[in-house]
Order: structure tokens, then sequence, then C-alpha cells
């Protein structure tokens, strides 16, 4: 072998099998090289498994990794109508794929392409429900499996129609009893879910438009002032003050005082109308109404310090 044709082997078959993966940002080229390198033998993948696990060997856990790269592409691509990058699904497969590799066991009599689907299908999964709505869609087990099915049987009801075009998208009634029953759960439950994937993510202060004003959103009328905590604690403490601090005020005045405060301020008619007026108390105290008024200053004085104490 000349030196020409030993430098062109070595740079076929590199020592470090991540080098035959081409640089990150470059979608198309990654799934064109990803589909090229070489699948194991049934030997290889068993050796370097075995390599894996005895021996912690990274570079057999590489060549583990490389020959399913592929398989992550494959399956990555039925998630692609959920409207998120393929580049991400296919990275979080990559990474069902690195944990699959890490647990797979070379003795149970299985290939690592069988074992791996489950770890590369549960990380997709759970980055799509992350990731789908701002608000996470399904929460237990049925409501996941009810979520990743529906959405396929909708596409087998649109399949078999007749006309495709005049499909509509709104589940009927036979096709929602069909769902409960093949996926073994109730027909509001189906309703429900079926309402949740139709419905959008909604911005509840809307960014202002291009032009500078405010757009309408649903916080301008959803925001309700009164359980805010600082406005609830205002008005706990205006209640207070409005009967035990007024009381407390009440008691430091003599009797003519609070007398002329009560029924100037305090004591309301049945009509609404205020109480007695500065003249009708003159008239009784057999003083003028400037007098009065003065008690009355000078009482209000009395009562606002009273319930600065008190607050």
């Amino acid at each position: 072998m000349t030196l020409s044709e030993a430098r062109t082997s070595t740079a076929l078959t590199p020592a470090n099998p991540w080098a035959m993966v081409p640089p990150l940002g470059n979608l198309d080229a990654y799934i064109t090289a990803a589909n090229r390198l070489p699948m194991l033998t049934l030997d290889e993948e068993q050796r370097f498994a075995r390599q894996l696990r005895e021996d912690n060997n990274l570079e057999a856990a590489g060549r583990l990794v490389l020959s399913h790269l592929r398989l992550v592409v494959s399956i990555s691509r039925q998630y692609l109508g959920y409207g998120l990058p393929h580049g991400d699904l296919i990275q979080e497969g990559n990474i069902g794929l690195m944990k699959a590799v890490r647990r797979f066991d070379p003795d149970q009599g299985v290939r690592l392409v069988s074992y791996a689907m489950h770890w590369i299908k549960a990380e997709i999964h759970e980055y799509i429900l992350k990731n789908w709505r701002m608000v996470k869609v399904a929460t237990t087990k049925a409501q996941r499996k009810l979520f990743f099915n529906l959405r396929s049987m909708k596409q087998e009801f649109k399949a078999e129609a007749e006309n495709a075009e005049t499909y509509r998208e709104t589940l009927s009634e036979h096709e929602i009893d069909a769902m409960a029953e093949q996926l073994k759960v109730k027909r509001e439950e189906v309703m429900e879910m079926e309402t949740r994937m139709s419905g959008g993510d909604v911005l509840l202060d809307p960014a202002p438009s291009d032009d500078g004003e405010q757009s309408f959103g649903p916080i301008s009328y959803l925001s309700d002032a009164a359980y805010e905590p600082t406005r609830v604690i205002e008005s706990r403490q205006r209640d207070t003050l409005a009967t035990q601090g007024i009381a407390t005020a009440l008691q430091e005045l003599d009797e003519r005082s609070r007398r002329i405060v009560e029924e100037r301020w305090l004591n309301v008619n049945d009509d609404g109308s205020g109480g007695m007026t500065l003249h009708d108390l003159a008239a009784e105290y057999g003083v003028s109404a400037e007098r009065i008024r003065q008690i009355e200053v000078a009482a209000m004085k009395k009562m606002k310090k009273a319930l600065v104490q008190y607050a």
C-alpha cells in the first residue's frame, strides 16, 4: 500500500467516530450524512454494547449511536405535523437514543433498533407536550395517549371520507364514539382533548401595534383588582378604620362634640340625606352656627389624631 492509499484509507475510517457527523447548522447535510453511516452487524452491535457496559468504552457508545442516527431521523419525520422544527425533533430523539444506548443490555436477545424506538419516541413526545402550547395540554398517561392518537385517527377518518376536501375538521358524534371505543376512554375525554387541540395560545396582554396604539387583549376584561393582594389588604384596613377605628376615636371626644359629629356625619336618614344641619344643632344648644362649626372642626382634628394612632 502506498502512502497516498494509506492516507485515503485513514480518512475514510477516522479514529474518532463522531468526526463522520457534519458540522451543526446544516440540517440537510446532517440527514444525508446520517443516512450514509454504515449499519452495524449483530456481532458488531453485541461487541460494542459489551464494551460499553463492562469497560465504559465511549468510542463503542459512539459507534452504537452513530449507526442509529438514521432511525431518529426516520421517527422524527412522523411528528412534523405538530409545527415544531425538524432539527429540534431530531435533537430530542438523539437524546432518547443515547439514553437507550446507555441502558441497552446485549444479553436480552433483542436488537438495539427495537429497544431504542421506545426511548426515542418518549423524548420526542415529552418535547412536543412541553412546546406545542404555552400551557401543557396533557398531563396524565391517558391524556398523553389520547393527544398523540387523536391527530392520527382524524387523518384516518379524513382519508376514509369520500370527499376529503369537504371533510369537517370538527369531530362528528360517530367519530367521537369510535375514538372513545378504540382508545378505551370516555367520550367526554375525547371531546375535551379535541377542544384543547383546536384552541390556540392567546396573549393576555398583547404588544402595542406598529402605529403605537395598545392592542385589545383578554387582560382588559379578565383582570379583577378586587382580588389583588395589595387591594385586599387596603380594603380590610379601611373596613377596620371605618368601624373599630371610628368607634375608638369617638370615645376621645366629650359628649357634645361626639353628638355633633354623629348627627352631622354618621346619622343618615332613610331617604339617604344627611343628619342635622349646623343651624339645627345651634338652635338645640342655644349657640351660633359658627360655634357649632368650630366645635365640629376641633372634634374632627382630635378624631384624625386618634385614627392615626389606631392605624
